[in-house]
């Protein structure tokens, strides 16, 4: 990445606990790698601590240490997703992974502050950065919004789902903010920009999954990926569905 260049930030907010959004943002970060570019995912879902599912080996520190403890700094606590093939980008996650006493202490205000400074600073060195975020809840949830250029909410397609969507908009102009996209997930949702289909490589082990056939799956991750790039990914030129242009982009505030 150019070093004179600032990476877009977006978070993936869950509307609801169980909407997919670890997932989500794990394959849209595959996807763009997949297409060259460089990812970061920082996690602020504490509580499920999903996103160190997706990394092999010890996780130490994690980003609670790197909340809690100012003289540690961003690099070390990346870690380099196995996407299971060769690839011209790459993703990095900095996963939260840490008992109970650490966490209370990443969730306080000044935590929540110093999660906005390592999201400008992986804003820096990415070409996009992910922000992995619970429902609007918690300090570090609003540090995740407040640190994004866009919000994507993610929800899963069920009735529980459609209602969660409207406590979520309602959540984020709470905080004074709105949402750009809502991606629904495991099948449609009527409020939903873009649908991802439910896929039968569900484990966490099989992710990401958007790398393989071109199925519906990878087509609306990829949809996803376009909307946070704000263009059209290469492996989408030529395609007459308009990835970018039927989802309209991220639009940053």
């Amino acid at each position: 990445m150019s070093q004179t260049r600032t990476a877009d930030v977006a978070a993936f907010v869950g509307a609801t606990g169980g909407a997919g959004t670890t997932r989500t943002a794990v394959e849209v970060g595959a996807a763009l790698a997949a297409d060259g570019r460089e990812v970061a995912i920082l996690d602020a879902a504490f509580a499920t601590q999903g996103l160190a599912q997706y990394v092999e080996g010890r996780i130490e520190p994690d980003i609670t240490t790197l909340l809690t403890e100012e003289q540690r700094v961003l690099a070390t606590g990346l870690y380099q997703l196995n996407l299971g093939r060769e690839t011209d980008g790459g993703v990095a996650v900095c996963p939260a992974y840490a008992p109970f006493e650490r966490l209370a202490r990443a969730k306080s205000v000044d935590a929540a502050k110093r999660f906005e400074s390592l999201t400008a600073t992986a804003a820096a060195q990415f070409d996009h950065v992910l922000l992995d975020a619970p429902p609007i809840a918690s300090n570090q949830a609003v540090a995740a919004v407040n640190a994004a250029d866009s919000v994507a909410v993610v929800a899963p397609a069920t009735e529980r789902g459609t209602e969660s969507v409207q406590q979520c908009h309602e959540r984020l102009a709470d905080v004074g903010t709105e949402a750009d996209l809502v991606v629904s997930t495991r099948g449609e949702l009527q409020t939903a920009d873009v649908s991802v289909p439910e896929t039968e490589a569900s484990a966490v082990g099989s992710a990401p999954a958007c790398l393989g056939d071109d199925d519906a799956f990878a087509r609306e991750v990829a949809r996803v990926a376009a909307a946070v790039a704000g263009e059209e990914l290469s492996s989408s030129e030529g395609d007459d569905s308009g990835l970018l242009g039927s989802v309209g982009g991220l639009i940053g505030r």
